[in-house]
């Protein structure tokens, strides 16, 4: 990301992450990176948005981390770069993070940083835009774990579905006993 951010072209960028505490954490270390930038986050006030985006605007920093808050309704121009950091778990979030770029006819880049484990998001996205989405492995980052097949519907495996018929057959086989309420209980009085 890092590096990213340090290119040339990359002159005003905007980062989405997903949760408000992944902003904070982020903006944090890309400052221990020196990279100045600001956040913007659903908790803060207005006029701490307003602030942020002013300073982005006016080039006092160069790249906001952001959750989906900056994705809608909100202006900013010559946006250069959007980076997905985390992906969006919507095609339509898709869309409108990537559009924060490439606005009024200008040309712009959006990049978004994928693991294994989002990789059906990727896809999501992808179907949502209607156009395939160019993927390159960096290979310093290259995954140490498999992505689930292009091919996964959400459907259960064979082997799942074996487990689980062999599993509700043992339950079958249990023998059952009889719950009786407790008002059938007979209750032996002493006097």
């Amino acid at each position: 990301m890092i590096h990213l951010l340090k290119q040339p072209e990359a002159t005003r960028s905007i980062v989405f992450v997903r949760k408000r505490e992944r902003v904070h954490e982020l903006a944090g270390w890309l400052r221990q990176a020196g990279i100045n930038n600001c956040y913007l986050e659903g908790e803060m006030v207005q006029n701490k948005r307003n602030e942020a985006i002013k300073r982005l605007t006016d080039g006092r920093v160069n790249v906001l981390v952001a959750t989906d808050v900056a994705a809608r309704g909100i202006d900013i121009p010559d946006v250069s770069h959007v980076f997905n950091f985390d992906m969006p778990r919507s095609g339509d979030a898709y869309l409108h993070r990537i559009g924060r770029t490439g606005r009024a006819g200008r040309k712009g880049t959006a990049i978004s940083l994928v693991e294994a484990h989002d990789h059906l998001l990727l896809g999501k996205a992808s179907r949502y835009i209607d156009e395939p989405l160019k993927a390159r492995v960096i290979d310093e980052l290259r995954p140490t774990t498999r992505a689930p097949s292009e091919k996964s519907n959400g459907k259960p495996s064979k082997k799942v579905l074996a487990k689980r018929a062999e599993k509700k057959a043992k339950e079958k086989e249990k023998p059952r006993v009889k719950k009786t309420s407790p008002r059938c209980k007979k209750y032996r009085q002493t006097s």
